[in-house]
């Protein structure tokens, strides 16, 4: 076994299924063939480096019955490239043998769920011959590399981004034939040539960082000690959560624009178990620059460091986060040197980190457009008169276009010729998707949330399905302490491991158990520290009663522009507490500010509506494009002139 430092412990169960699986192949490949709708527990672990998660839906547990099992897959798409033909699939074999909805995640993939074991075969082949993969989107190794998704022209820098992601993520692919073996019968898709350079970095064995005749020259046959997570950026663009991957990297240009290599960060991660210490969220440490031919020298530096001493015992020990904090930043560097061969250079100074969400109409540089589209809790989905999914498919279909998925699980098509414009718009808006960001719900757009229950094996609690009220709920107390225009990042997440990075959020939820979440606060809109335990256990009932205090106290003694995580960090966590404990809901403290004009807060009273006119207000506020309370004005004000 490749450890080093674990040598002498008892390695996981994990670790054995990795060794016996020759090269993960088995017992995929025999259980397969099996006439069952599971596979075993051995057989689940190895299925995850296929790119698949076995899972049941819950909410059909019956007692005495068989689970109803079913199989998530999760697309790998460095950059969130998604060419029209892999989504314009992706959507057809979510209808004919998914849940008919496509899910955008957290690290710019597609996950389609409630696939049967039969049909694994099926969908895997067809998503491979339409210019997608799976293979490596989960288990113990790189998983999909992220990049800012903008398309940016006239921007080298994002550009190379891109080229980076790409090839960062083909040098890190398993080698192994059993992917093909198993799923295209041994035949391999015609895909994109690698780059030379990283054919000859795979194999440049350096200072043992790679095995020597092995199938698998980086991994060897244990793979990684837990899975590996990358991302490449550009310097201030902080739309990839830069601070929560094993492994970032950042592009470094001359005034010219000319690549000279990269600054490179090293230990994030947010995955934890609630009330076991040794568990934690970390951010990730600065640790170089590398100049750009050496870039995919450092990178398996990196990843050998890890594969040779990261914790194989221990799961939840397992991640680079872990062996960085045990070992500090130095002696990892110096390990990191060693299978580099060379001193790292000192880090660049970067400009200020800033998070976008590129939503709404822009310009590439070269003349076309590009659309971001807000998908709420990236579910892609028709529902009653809101059809994203439709709506998707027509225009990706029509011009042929492919889009790039973001880090917040959006959407941006991109590569519009200006004369599309018009049509593109009203495709979306005829199909009740708001296009629009500033008529984008303030709350919803900076939020996330993970799937969770009832598909998640992992989840404690609801996630995607309960946050839409969570977030109504709180622009209704906004409202009511006359801070309407407030907005501030909220995630959620069903369980501790983080999907939705809520240890990033100003207000984090995290799934404790039915009904129950630990609440994180602190964190910054640009994502760039983490956030705090505040509350461990808060039934989501008294949401209200807890967060009114806060709320009310960062209204009164916020300093300009100041955000609520920023001052729930700047205050520290006794104030808030103290404050919380002597706060007296009365009708003073709620309208306090309510009449004041500053700090960008507005009057605003709020009436009731019955459900089928709420509907009818939010399709005409689609279909022309006006905020719902505009309609209501001018309905009041026509209204009172006829009286």
């Amino acid at each position: 076994m490749s450890n080093r430092a674990t040598a002498q412990k008892k390695p996981s169960k994990v670790e054995s299924l990795k060794e016996k699986s020759n090269f993960l192949r088995e017992p995929i490949l025999t259980e397969l063939q099996l006439d069952t709708t599971h596979f075993s527990e051995d057989g689940i672990q190895i299925l995850k480096f296929h790119g698949s998660y076995q899972q049941d839906n819950r909410d059909n547990r019956k007692k005495g019955q068989e689970k109803d099992y079913q199989f998530m897959l999760r697309t790998r798409s460095p950059g969130g490239f998604i060419p029209p033909q892999l989504y314009l699939t992706l959507e057809r074999l979510s209808e004919e043998y998914g849940n008919h909805t496509l899910r955008t995640t957290t690290r710019q993939g597609y996950q389609i769920h409630g696939i049967l074991k039969k049909d694994l075969k099926t969908v895997i082949s067809n998503i491979v011959k339409s210019m997608g993969s799976t293979l490596g989107a989960c288990g113990d190794l790189n998983r999909n590399v992220m990049a800012p998704p903008a398309p940016y022209k006239n921007s080298p820098e994002y550009q190379l981004a891109w080229e980076y992601a790409d090839k960062i993520a083909d040098l890190l692919t398993p080698q192994t034939g059993a992917y093909y073996e198993i799923w295209l019968d041994g035949e391999k898709a015609i895909s994109a040539e690698e780059a030379p350079e990283v054919k000859a970095a795979r194999q440049k064995n350096g200072n043992g960082t790679i095995f020597t005749d092995s199938v698998e020259p980086i991994y060897g046959t244990h793979y990684m000690p837990r899975k590996f997570k990358c991302c490449v950026t550009v310097p201030g663009d902080n739309s990839v959560d830069i601070y929560t991957h094993d492994l970032s990297l950042v592009v470094i240009t001359n005034k010219k624009g000319e690549l000279q290599g990269f600054n490179i960060l090293a230990g994030g991660g947010l995955g934890r178990t609630h009330r076991k210490e040794q568990t934690f969220a970390r951010a990730a440490d600065e640790i170089g620059f590398v100049a750009k031919n050496d870039v995919f020298d450092l990178v398996k530096a990196v990843v050998a460091t890890q594969r040779d001493y990261g914790d194989r015992t221990d799961r939840r020990h397992a991640r680079l986060k872990y062996l960085i904090n045990d070992w500090g930043v130095e002696k990892f560097r110096n390990k990191v040197e060693e299978y580099f061969g060379k001193k790292l250079k000192p880090f660049k100074k970067l400009p200020q980190w800033k998070y976008e969400d590129y939503l709404g109409w822009h310009e590439q540089g070269d003349g076309k457009l590009f659309l971001g589209i807000s998908i709420e809790n990236g579910r892609v989905k028709n529902e009653g008169d809101f059809q994203l999914k439709n709506a998707l498919k027509k225009v990706i279909e029509k011009y042929e276009l492919p889009t790039r998925l973001t880090p917040n699980h959006n959407a941006i098509i991109y590569e519009i010729e200006p004369q599309w414009q018009e049509d593109i718009e009203k495709i979306f808006l005829s199909h009740g998707v708001e296009i629009n960001p500033d008529n984008v719900n303030h709350l919803t757009r900076y939020a996330m949330a993970c799937p969770a229950l009832p598909t998640c094996g992992l989840a404690t609690t609801e996630s995607e399905r309960i946050i839409p009220s969570i977030l109504t709920r709180i622009d209704s107390l906004l409202a009511k302490l006359g801070m309407a225009e407030e907005t501030f990042v909220i995630r959620m997440t069903g369980c501790p491991n983080g999907c939705a990075r809520p240890y990033m959020a100003e207000l984090g939820f995290v799934g404790d158990s039915p009904n129950v979440y630990q609440i994180w606060l602190g964190g910054c809109p640009n994502q760039t520290r983490l956030a705090r335990p505040y509350v461990d256990k808060l039934n989501i009932a008294e949401l209200e009663t807890f967060l009114e205090p806060l709320l009310v106290y960062f209204r009164d003694s916020k300093k300009k522009k100041e955000t609520f995580g920023q001052f729930c960090h700047r205050v520290g966590f006794d104030a808030l507490r103290t404050f919380a404990n002597e706060y007296q809901p009365n009708e003073e403290n709620v309208m306090k500010k309510t009449t004041k004009k500053s700090r960008g807060t507005r009057n605003e009273h709020r009436i009731s509506v019955n459900d089928e006119w709420y509907q009818k207000l939010k399709t005409i506020s689609k279909n022309d494009n006006k905020p719902m309370s505009q309609i209501v004005s001018e309905a009041l004000e026509n209204y009172f002139t006829n009286q």
